[in-house]
């Protein structure tokens, strides 16, 4: 039976460096695991569900270009690695019993599906976790852009941007003890502030459509689902 959801349609957004786990590289099964049976759990309630992933725990276009690396090739060779998280993300819910497909902006049809919009939203009419791979398909833009654009071309609700802290901060608080949690800010706050939740881009895209962006802890069971309900988990901004 279908819980009552201030969310119906969710694109969740999962850094790369999210799956190291306590590794210094790769993906961890131990995460995978763990972010598969929370994502099962909001599906049985009714959420539709679109998963953006990035790659950081395997190349990063933007280190690489700062190597001396063309950028444009760098930033093909993080979207490739996208789709490698893509597939062992898919792998880790299908075995949980989540049907699951993987949409790729860049054609590589022996292992995903091509990313149609239509068909997208089909599939998460139908239950299906729809994963977008591959970015938005163009170098210069990261996966927290392609997470707002892919939100807004299937009509999500909200934005959950999943991290390692339950919320946003006025600064690092792994490293500052006063540092503050902020509950909800604006589109404008955070652009002002400079505070570090996703690029400016994404957030100048959320606000240009009234997108909701949620921050919260991944690691917290039951997060994801609660946040779905409406319940305040971590930090909320909107207009």
């Amino acid at each position: 039976m279908t819980e009552k959801l201030e969310y119906k349609r969710l694109l969740l957004k999962i850094s790369g460096e999210a799956l190291m786990g306590n590794d210094s590289y790769g993906i961890n099964t131990t995460v995978l695991e763990f972010v598969a049976a929370e994502i099962k759990q909001v599906v049985e309630t009714g959420v539709q569900l679109g998963l953006v992933i990035g790659a950081g725990n395997i190349f990063r276009g933007v280190a690489g270009a700062s190597k001396g690396m063309d950028r444009t090739t760098a930033d093909n060779m993080g979207m490739l690695a996208t789709v490698m998280n893509s597939l062992a993300m898919q792998d880790a819910l299908e075995r949980v019993g989540v049907i699951t497909r993987v949409m790729s902006a860049i054609p590589m049809q022996s292992v995903s599906e091509p990313y149609i919009r239509r068909r997208a939203t089909r599939h998460l009419e139908k239950g299906r976790v729809v994963i977008f791979a591959a970015g938005t398909g163009n170098p210069y833009f990261t996966t927290d852009s392609a997470g707002v654009l892919r939100g807004l071309e299937i009509d999500a609700d909200v934005v959950i941007k999943a991290t390692k802290v339950d919320g946003v901060y006025d600064k690092d608080p792994f490293v500052h003890s006063d540092a503050v949690k902020f509950d909800r800010l604006t589109y404008d706050d955070v652009l002002q502030k400079g505070l570090r939740v996703m690029d400016a881009a994404g957030i100048a895209l959320a606000k240009e459509d009234k997108l909701p962006i949620m921050v919260l802890n991944m690691a917290v069971a039951g997060n994801i689902g609660r946040a779905a309900k409406g319940e305040n988990v971590g930090t909320l901004i909107t207009l």
